[in-house]
C-alpha cells in the first residue's frame, strides 16, 4: 500500500513558502532548487535507503535524511500547465526484501506562479540533450574521499580502488555519464589474446559487486561518476590497466542498454539513478537488450568515448609476502 501526499508551494518575487506536508515530513522550494527533510516516524526505517529520484540523501543523522537537491539533478520533471510551473519528483524508500517497512514512494511537487513574461526556450539545458558541442572525457584513480587524485598505484587486495570518470559537456547541454564496459588486462591496449577480468559487463551492470563490495557512489553532478572498486585477484603483483567504454546520453533515456547498475546484498540489483526503476537491471544476469523508452524522440542523444584508466595500477597481496 502506498501513502502519498502532494506539497507544493508558490514562489511570488523571492519569497518561498515552506509547506509540512506530514509530521515525518519538511519541503522547501527554493527559486531553483528544494530542500527535503524526513524523520523516520516508524524505528525500523533505515533511512539511508530514501532516495529522491535518482539522488541519495545529502546528509543522514538520528534517524533523518535530507535533501538538498537542484531541479537541474535527481530527474526532477518540469509541467508548465496555465499559469503553473511545477517541477516534480518522487520521494522512493527501497527496502529489503524481508523487511518489516515495505517500498513505497511519496510524489514530491514544487509549484510557481508562471513568470507573466515566461515562454519555452527553443531547447530547454536541464531536461533536453537536443543540443551541439564537444565532449571530453576523464577519468582518474582518485584518493578515498575523491577529494583529488590517487598519489600511489598500488592496492593491497581487498582494498578499494577509487574510479571517477567525467565528461566535460563544454556547450552541450547536460548529459548522464555511464560507464557501459569496463575490464582489466595487464596491457595497455586491449588485444583478443591475454587475461581479461570482467567489472563491468552487460551495457552497465558492475558484475563485479556481486561477489564483493564493489559499488558505484552516490552521485555529485550528472556529468561524473564514482566507482568503488575493490581490489580484485587478477594478476597480483602485476601491472594492471582498466578499460572503458564511457557514454554521456540523455538523463530521460535510461533503459536495458543504458544504464548503472550494482548489486545490493540482500536486496538484489539496483539502479544507482532511480532505484525505484531497478527493473531496468533485471537482465544483468542475462542479457540486457535495448528497448525504446516513450518520450524518445529520434535523433543524437548522447555520444560514446572509449577510454583507457591511466595506470598502471598494481595489486598487492601482503599473504603472499
Amino acid at each position: 500500500m502506498k501513502a502519498y501526499f502532494w506539497p507544493s508551494a508558490v514562489l511570488l518575487g523571492m519569497a518561498v513558502v515552506t509547506i509540512v506536508a506530514q509530521d515525518d515530513l519538511k519541503v522547501d522550494c527554493g527559486r531553483d532548487s528544494v530542500t527535503l527533510r524526513w524523520g523516520a516516524a516508524q524505528s525500523q526505517m533505515d533511512t539511508s535507503l530514501l532516495r529522491l529520484g535518482g539522488c541519495y540523501p545529502s546528509s543522514i543523522s538520528a534517524g533523518e535524511a535530507m535533501f538538498q537537491v537542484e531541479f537541474s539533478d535527481c530527474n526532477f520533471s518540469r509541467l508548465v500547465t496555465g499559469d503553473t510551473l511545477m517541477y516534480m519528483n518522487e520521494l522512493i524508500y527501497m527496502s529489503g526484501p524481508k523487511a518489516q517497512l515495505k517500498s513505497f514512494s511519496h510524489p514530491v511537487v514544487c509549484a510557481y506562479e508562471r513568470p507573466a513574461d515566461w515562454a519555452p526556450r527553443m531547447f530547454d539545458p536541464v531536461f533536453h540533450t537536443y543540443g551541439e558541442g564537444d565532449l571530453v572525457f576523464h577519468m582518474e584513480l582518485m584518493k578515498d574521499d575523491f577529494s583529488g587524485p590517487h598519489l600511489s598505484r598500488e592496492y593491497p587486495l581487498g582494498s578499494f580502488i577509487r574510479i571517477s570518470a567525467a565528461v566535460e559537456q563544454m556547450v552541450h547541454q547536460p548529459l548522464l555519464l555511464l560507464l557501459e564496459e569496463c575490464v582489466a588486462t595487464t596491457t595497455p591496449e586491449l588485444q583478443s589474446e591475454g587475461p581479461v577480468h570482467p567489472i563491468i559487463t552487460n551495457k552497465g551492470c558492475l558484475v563485479a559487486s556481486k561477489n564483493s563490495n564493489s559499488k558505484f557512489e552516490p552521485r555529485q553532478k550528472t556529468s561524473e561518476i564514482r566507482l568503488s572498486l575493490q581490489a580484485f585477484k587478477f594478476a597480483v603483483g602485476k601491472e594492471v590497466y582498466i578499460h572503458c567504454n564511457l557514454l554521456a546520453w540523455d538523463p530521460s533515456g535510461l533503459d536495458t542498454s543504458k544504464k548503472a547498475c550494482h548489486y545490493v546484498k540482500g536486496h538484489g540489483w539496483a539502479l544507482l539513478d532511480d532505484p525505484y526503476h531497478s527493473t531496468l537491471c533485471g537482465c544483468c544476469d542475462s542479457s540486457c537488450e535495448p528497448w525504446r523508452t516513450s518520450g524518445i524522440a529520434s535523433g543524437k542523444h548522447g555520444s560514446t568515448q572509449s577510454a583507457v584508466l591511466i595506470g598502471p595500477l598494481v595489486i598487492t597481496d601482503n599473504s603472499l609476502a
